[in-house]
């Protein structure tokens, strides 16, 4: 059976089965706002069949990821269409702290986005406000917590300026977003879940003076996160810590925030919107990250006086790409134990293998997998996947999905593109068959536990 590689996303079956009814969600409303990053297209569509109510994205020119993907105009304008049919909304940065050269085409580039329909654009700099105002661009705007807004007369005073909603400071604590609340009418978003940038909210001059990339203009060299020593100055060649314990020693270095667990505390401070950072982040983690919060919201909502904490949903952040974690500033001012942990490197529990395409359920032809695929239950059909990391007949893969909770299935057979039963998927972006013990549908992601 051969198998083909241009299967496009958008048509494969089951998309409308996975679209969330979010009627009842919008900013201003009664439910807080899910934003998600999107670092290209992919990623976009995974966050909304996830569970993300807006998703937020930049192209390739005015905003803080440099490093991202990011989008060309033709694929902003499919992320509109397709945000627009899921009942979603996308958000588009702007929040390059800009030079002279920078201005060069803005306005042109400002006219576009309207002309797509973008929902909002996330700014930062007075001087890309003023040219949008110059410019008659009739979109919502949203300032970005490069702005570094902690307090409520900025917020008044930012309101006053034409700007709808505040991404506020990371630095800020709960109380001090219920008094921002009380003392404002604007819509307020937070960040819940991702990277501490080890600065003013962002704003770093570090990677510029040490890397010359200049962190304000999207090309940002993450310099906070090197190992670092100190010397004194009549001391050269002397190197000393600031902290240590019996693991190592540590500079500048943070946790990831995670609030998974305050969600009732969050919503307390009548926050309109909930952010989860990363649109430099894998495809795995976008996915998992999105459906845990989503999963929380909703449990919330559905019955806020009896709602409780789920230990799995912690779980499945564990599984993901992670610095540890911490609340950040949430409950008060980190310490040191916020900031310093056994390794500055990424860890993960899972690896992300690939994901799903397309379903065939067996129809009574024999099939090397009619023996079980998963523990004591029969395989069913097979998941067409296509391959992102090499994975091998024998293994124990686990198939997650916004629909459904996660499941083994212990792969007894691996057929490749031109039909061939085979010891291993090895190919990026290659198409194979295997065994599964439940109907899946085109977007589920397909993990592995790291050996």
């Amino acid at each position: 059976m051969m198998l083909d590689k241009n299967i496009e996303m958008d048509e494969l079956k089951g998309m409308e089965e996975m679209k969330m009814d979010r009627k009842n969600i919008n900013p201003a409303g009664n439910k807080v706002e899910l934003l998600a990053p999107a670092g290209n297209l992919e990623k976009m569509k995974m966050a909304i069949l996830y569970g993300a109510d807006a998703v937020y994205c930049g192209g390739y020119n005015y905003g803080l990821r440099e490093g991202a993907d990011n989008f060309t105009m033709e694929e902003l304008k499919e992320a509109v269409e397709f945000a627009h049919n899921h009942q979603a909304r996308i958000y588009v940065t702007v929040n390059m702290i800009p030079h002279n050269e920078d201005l060069t085409g803005l306005p042109e580039y400002l006219h576009q986005l309207e002309k797509l329909g973008v929902d909002a654009l996330i700014v930062s700099d007075p001087g890309v406000i003023s040219i949008i105002r110059e410019e008659g661009i009739k979109v919502p705007l949203h300032l970005s917590t490069q702005a570094n807004t902690v307090n409520w007369a900025s917020v008044r005073f930012w309101q006053e300026q034409g700007i709808e909603r505040i991404i506020l400071a990371r630095e800020l604590s709960r109380e001090e977003i219920q008094e921002i609340r009380e003392k404002t009418d604007i819509e307020l978003e937070m960040f819940v879940h991702g990277a501490m940038c080890i600065s003013y909210s962002g704003r770093c001059l570090l990677s510029n003076y040490m890397a010359a990339r200049d962190a304000n203009r999207g090309m940002c060299a993450h310099s906070c996160r090197w190992k670092y020593s100190l010397v004194e100055e009549r001391r050269p060649g002397q190197y000393f810590p600031i902290f240590e314990d019996e693991r190592g020693t540590y500079i500048m270095n943070s946790k990831d925030l995670c609030l998974i667990e305050h969600i009732p505390e969050i919503i307390g401070t009548g926050i309109n919107s909930l952010k989860i950072e990363g649109r430099m982040k894998s495809l795995h983690y976008v996915a998992t990250v999105t459906s845990v919060y989503r999963k929380a919201l909703d449990s919330y909502y559905q019955d806020p006086v009896n709602y409780r904490f789920r230990e799995e949903w912690l779980r499945e952040l564990y599984k993901i790409s992670n610095r540890d974690y911490t609340t950040g500033f949430f409950f008060s001012s980190p310490g040191p134990e916020d900031h310093n942990y056994g390794t500055s490197s990424y860890q993960r529990d899972y690896d992300f293998m690939g994901v799903v395409r397309d379903f065939m359920p067996y129809t009574g032809v024999s099939r090397p997998g009619d023996s079980p695929a998963g523990g004591d239950s029969p395989a069913i059909g097979e998941a067409l996947v296509e391959v992102r990391h090499k994975f091998f007949r024998g293994d124990r893969l686990e198939i997650l999905g916004p629909d459904c909770e996660p499941f083994a299935v212990d792969l007894s057979y691996i057929i490749n593109e031109e039909g061939e039963e085979v010891e291993e998927a090895g190919r990026a972006r290659e198409l194979i068959r295997i065994p599964v013990t439940k109907e899946v549908k085109p977007f589920y992601l397909v993990r592995r536990e790291k050996i």
